[in-house]
């Protein structure tokens, strides 16, 4: 009788234990749960990074690329031809709509990839808005064609040299998904489905959506790298971040991102908790409309660059925890070009380029900003206020408007926008990542670049960029290419933020991610 009290004890210990969740506070709502059809970071710590995997991943904390579904690879001398080896055992999730009968193999990379490549695949019609950063990233154009080679390996041949085209392959648009799950839904009339009921290989198998409140994920228990420390995610959407860091202190949430720069010294200083601050892949910007009359001219996007009080704003709304910035890539990037000198606040200068262009008078346009904060931008309300006075002192008039996220998303890429503050986070560690995806002529034409800007010489430059594995080269390519942004200023570059995250100290195991991800793979409570 004894020993089966004990026992009772032991497992309502046991089911107590499994039963607590991991809670995480993220900054705001995902856009679904498909990541090759969004490109927000919010998305990618809900979709890609819990219940995603890609041929290949990033070690934990570096740029480093690593096996993950696929075991190895090859990569021919000509840089065309890249050869996949893929795991076997592999499983899919199985979930309340969907049971799989087979494990990952080839058929499921060919359809992950084609479906945004070619919009006759049935798998294209899914995503009504397209496949934006697979078209940003000029994926159709430079991926020839795609072969399975047999059930476990599959060839990758391309119409030209691609450098970074293996760390591409490691960002989250490229999701392996289930070639099974999504016919199922084909046949039946719900392609869209994918996004709203997502089924993966990852470390966690999708739950449940409350809308813009809340996610939740349960362990996978077949997952190929093991069993996760904790046995339920959960998601706890929270747009303010002073609302997020009294979660963390009050123990609603374990791990939070993106504190307010006056929460974070009465973070660090509470017992209870641990800070992490790191530099990483991370800007945040002002992108000029170049489409709208007045911000065709680079005189006009020159003297709204010269009329900002940098150093203000970054005293203002980032306290200290961001460095000044000036170019289009983070400056512990290589490619960097050191010797572009930054250019500071001059008001005259920015009043006599507004006459030269044909405004002596100014200009009246709009700001839109989101609502809420991010890794990005702590307060983007305070930084549009902020133009807005600066921009006032050379005759320009802006009314700013704050948009929720996804909203702020569409309308800019829409173009609807004269001016919007935007951040980007690194996905690669290569300084393609960069450009390519904000600055180049596919990104103008998709409205991913939210400059709306389209500059030849800088596209060629670009393009010369990839067709060469040589560093040196790589180099000296994006060097010109930052002289051209400088002179065009298509943004404003405005800092380099620290990443900063917050988690109680029972959390164990969360490495933070130079590209501001945010993987719950192998995090646990003590």
């Amino acid at each position: 009788m004894k020993l089966c009290r004990m026992s009772l004890l032991a497992l309502a210990l046991m089911a107590a234990a499994e039963a607590k969740p991991l809670v995480y506070c993220s900054e705001a709502a995902p856009e679904g749960f498909d990541s090759g059809m969004f490109t927000a970071a919010a998305t990618n710590d809900a979709a890609a990074e819990a219940i995603y995997n890609r041929l290949v991943e990033f070690e934990p904390g570096t740029t480093k690329v690593i096996p993950a579904l696929a075991e190895r690879w090859e990569i021919s001398k000509d840089g065309l031809e890249y050869t996949f080896y893929l795991r076997r055992g592999v499983k899919f999730h199985t979930t309340e709509w969907f049971k799989p009968s087979r494990d990952m193999n080839a058929d499921d990379v060919l359809w992950s990839f084609q479906r945004m490549l070619d919009p006759k695949h049935p798998g294209a019609q899914a995503s009504p808005q397209g496949w934006p950063y697979a078209s940003d990233m000029g994926f159709p154009e430079l991926i020839k064609k795609i072969e399975k080679l047999d059930p476990y390996t599959v060839k990758f041949t391309l119409n030209q040299p691609e450098a970074p085209f293996l760390a591409d392959l490691g960002m989250a648009f490229t999701d392996i998904v289930s070639a099974e799950y999504a016919l199922q839904l084909d046949k039946a009339g719900r392609s869209s489905d994918i996004n709203l009921k997502p089924v993966g290989t990852g470390p966690f198998v999708f739950k449940r959506y409350d809308k813009g409140a809340q996610i939740r994920y349960e362990a996978n228990p077949s997952y190929w790298r093991g069993k996760q420390l904790t046995d339920k995610l959960i998601f706890a959407i929270t747009q303010d971040g002073a609302v997020r860091t009294q979660k963390l202190k009050s123990g609603e949430c374990n791990i939070m991102v993106y504190p307010n720069p006056a929460d974070i010294p009465g973070l660090k200083a509470d017992p209870k908790l641990t800070v992490l601050q790191s530099p990483a892949l991370l800007l945040t910007y002002v992108a000029f409309n170049a489409k709208k009359p007045q911000l065709r001219d680079k005189r006009v996007r020159q003297a709204l660059a010269l009329a900002i009080d940098k150093k203000s704003m970054i005293n203002a709304v980032w306290q200290g925890n961001a460095a000044p910035a000036h170019l289009p890539l983070p400056s512990r990037i290589w490619g960097y070009d050191k010797t572009i000198p930054a250019y500071g606040m001059d008001v005259e200068k920015a009043k006599k380029l507004l006459k030269e262009a044909g405004y002596p008078n100014g200009f009246e346009l709009n700001i839109m900003v989101r609502s809420g904060s991010s890794g990005s931008n702590p307060n983007p309300k305070l930084s549009a206020e902020m133009l807005q006075n600066d921009w006032r002192k050379i005759g320009v008039n802006a009314k700013v408007t704050v948009l929720e996220w996804v909203e702020l998303q569409k309308r800019t890429k829409a173009g609807e926008h004269d001016v919007t503050v935007y951040g980007w986070s690194g996905d690669n560690g290569d300084p393609d990542n960069f450009l390519t995806p904000n600055l180049s002529c596919a990104s103008a034409e998709s409205g991913e670049g939210r400059a709306h800007w389209c500059n030849k010489a800088f596209d060629k430059l670009l393009d010369q960029a990839k067709r060469t594995t040589d560093i040196a080269a790589r180099t000296k390519f994006y060097e010109q290419a930052q002289k051209i942004f400088i002179e065009e200023m298509p943004w404003a570059t405005l800092a380099e933020p620290l990443n900063t995250v917050a988690f109680q100290k029972a959390v164990t195991g969360y490495v933070p991610s130079p590209f501001t991800n945010n993987n719950f793979e192998g995090v646990g409570i003590k």
